[in-house]
């Protein structure tokens, strides 16, 4: 399989060798003249709009990595640290892992463990790399109609608000978190379905912790873009440390021998960056002096097996 920036680079150079032989048709006035300049303007086009995408990598995310902040402070120092231009599509998992299978992106940043395994063994990514974690939450409005502030099992608290008939407001996205939604409600033994209590958002998670709030509901958040948008939230924690709500994310490149046009020498830059020790330290400290507590915990280098998951 052809690396298709080594494509680019002949296509550039074939472009300049052309050029000049159009320069020359155009001196001494030779009959092709017309059709050379024209060639020669196409292919100069071409060649910029190939130099540009080299340096551009397609990072398809889950929208907590957007929402929280923490690309905002990542995406600059890899632009800076490589000179390469990050274009970021935060979508949820499921939408993040599809444009991944079609090879529409060049690197993902992910938070389904089971999804991405499915998608490395199905070949359309490869080189999966633990990055980080923290936890999801629920949380609720302060009147907690359900009555499940403080219980320790999630999948309780959600049975809980079934019973009760609570407003409850769930992605619906098919992202990670909405993944991991689907599993505690199997697990409580309960199948809702859009109705007078149970709300479908299809959003991301910012938007949907703002409807929650303004429903007076429950909803699953991770913790990160929970905290980084809780002032404008008329809601609270109510469930929290359930070993189940462990929240794991892995980067992986998109695999380019079977999708040639991705960005390889990119991705794999982004890759590399992401457990890079410095970024790492970055990552750990992020959050700690807006919200007391960091919003992600470092795990490069570490195993699934080791954090629980």
């Amino acid at each position: 399989m052809v690396d298709h920036v080594a494509v680019r680079g002949r296509g550039a150079r074939a472009g300049r060798a052309l050029g000049r032989a159009a320069g020359r048709a155009v001196g001494s006035g030779g009959a092709g003249t017309v059709f050379l300049v024209i060639t020669m303007a196409v292919l100069l086009v071409a060649g910029a709009a190939c130099s540009k995408a080299d340096k551009e990598v397609i990072l398809a995310t889950t929208t907590s990595t957007q929402d929280s902040g923490l690309l905002d402070v990542l995406v600059p120092q890899f632009e800076k640290k490589t000179g390469y231009q990050v274009k970021v599509i935060a979508v949820g998992t499921g939408q993040a892992l599809a444009m991944a299978k079609e090879g529409n992106a060049d690197v993902v940043l992910v938070h389904a463990p089971a999804a991405e395994k499915e998608a490395v063994a199905q070949g359309y990514c490869v080189d999966r790399r633990l990055v980080m974690h923290n936890d999801f939450i629920i949380v609720g409005p302060p009147s907690d109609p359900a009555g499940i502030r403080g219980k320790k099992k999630a999948v309780e608290a959600l049975a809980a608000i079934a019973v009760a008939k609570a407003p409850f407001v769930s992605r619906g996205d098919d992202s990670g978190t909405h993944k991991m939604e689907l599993s505690l409600w199997k697990k409580a033994g309960i199948q809702p379905s859009p109705g007078d209590w149970y709300i479908q958002s299809g959003s991301g998670m910012g938007l949907t912790l703002n409807l929650a709030s303004e429903k007076g509901g429950y909803t699953l958040t991770d913790r990160a873009t929970y905290l980084a948008a809780r002032k404008n939230l008329q809601l609270e924690i109510m469930v929290e440390g359930d070993a189940v709500l462990l929240n794991i994310y892995h980067v992986m490149l998109v695999n380019p021998e079977k999708f040639p046009g991705v960005n390889k020498k990119g991705a794999r830059a982004f890759v590399d960056f992401m457990v890079a020790p410095d970024t790492q330290k970055v990552i750990g400290e992020f959050g700690v002096d807006r919200y007391g507590e960091p919003l992600f915990f470092p795990d490069a280098g570490k195993s699934e097996e080791e954090l629980g998951g």
